[in-house]
């Protein structure tokens, strides 16, 4: 795989990358670079204000940008990593762009049904990030040496904020034994939760207060709740992305809620998250109604009609789901 041949390589994530994206793409790309190759981030779109901290950010193209640079770099490149994402459509408007690559694509991803395009693939859905697979895949390819603070931060980075902090998909011990590799690399825990969790702007504190006191509703009959904002709302706390990151999560914290969903309004589409405890598949949820899919316990989806219809929609199908979350419910006993 990684031959004499191979000097350029292209690292792709997802359009809008997480914290499991950037971080795995920003690992992988170093430990590449440390290793003696030429590699290259080409992200979909921009990433999160909150996570350019991550090492290498500032090298990373951005096809919404540059989208002739990007595709110059992508066409001369000896090998394609596709990270955190496992169908080219989930790469925006680079997935026509992937469909023609001719030189050899590797895909490293722990979401279900991947997509058959790729001629190597690291697909584990039982992993608690894509970061903790890639870590994995260098030490499959003896490349361990070239794993540096820069490499270790930015991976544990992924495994971080694909677990909300380790307490969700986070009980397996060999995630652990990688979090502790990473950690002898200098890693400083403490200091990334900090950059991760504590570092947004007044303006998204404000935004969560509104949405929280003004835009959520909970449904104690079927243990839901959702939070829905829209444009006009988003510009008025001068929204940038990754100001939403994580508001999903809060309505899973009032007693009874095992079942949740965030509606953003943008220009074209509304895009929505999900969340919940326990066996409710939130990803069944969203294949079946809103063109999503993830996690069990953690999905995306979007939906074509006004935000107000969406909403509506959501609101129609809680009956349809009582039975199985009143059960789920009872399981968790909460």
């Amino acid at each position: 795989m990684l031959s004499e041949n191979v000097r350029d390589i292209v690292i792709i994530p997802h359009v809008n990358p997480d914290g499991d994206a950037v971080g795995s793409s920003l690992g992988l790309w170093r430990v590449l670079k440390n290793a003696g190759y030429a590699p290259t981030v080409i992200s979909p779109t921009d990433y999160p204000a909150f996570l350019k901290w991550v090492s290498g950010t500032g090298d990373v193209k951005v096809y919404e940008h540059e989208p002739d640079v990007s595709q110059q770099i992508l066409e001369k490149a000896d090998l394609v990593f596709l990270l955190d994402f496992n169908a080219p459509d989930r790469a925006g408007k680079l997935g026509p762009l992937i469909e023609k690559v001719t030189s050899p694509i590797v895909l490293i991803d722990h979401h279900p049904a991947p997509a058959d395009v790729t001629e190597l693939m690291f697909s584990h859905t039982e992993a608690s990030s894509t970061a903790e697979l890639v870590y994995r895949f260098v030490e499959s390819l003896d490349l361990c040496e070239y794993l540096d603070k820069d490499a270790a931060e930015a991976l544990f980075t992924g495994l971080s904020t694909d677990t909300g902090s380790f307490s969700y998909n986070a009980s397996s011990p060999d995630m652990y034994e990688v979090v502790s590799r990473l950690l002898e690399k200098g890693v400083d825990k403490d200091r990334i939760h900090d950059l991760i969790y504590n570092n947004f702007s007044a303006d998204r504190m404000r935004l969560l207060g509104y949405s929280l006191d003004q835009k959520m509703k909970v449904f104690p009959e079927y243990h839901a709740a959702y939070i829905s904002l829209s444009m006009e709302e988003l510009e008025r706390y001068n929204f940038v992305p990754g100001d939403t990151e994580g508001f999903v999560n809060y309505p899973l914290s009032i007693k009874g809620v095992i079942f949740t969903a965030l509606f953003t309004e943008k220009e074209d589409l509304v895009k929505i998250s999900f969340r919940s405890k326990g066996g409710f598949p939130t990803n069944e949820f969203s294949n079946l109604h809103f063109n999503g899919g993830g996690h069990m316990n953690a999905s995306g989806g979007e939906s074509k009609l006004s935000l107000a219809e969406t909403i509506q929609k959501f609101e129609e199908l809680l009956p349809e789901f009582s039975a199985k979350l009143k059960d789920e419910h009872r399981k968790l006993g909460n």
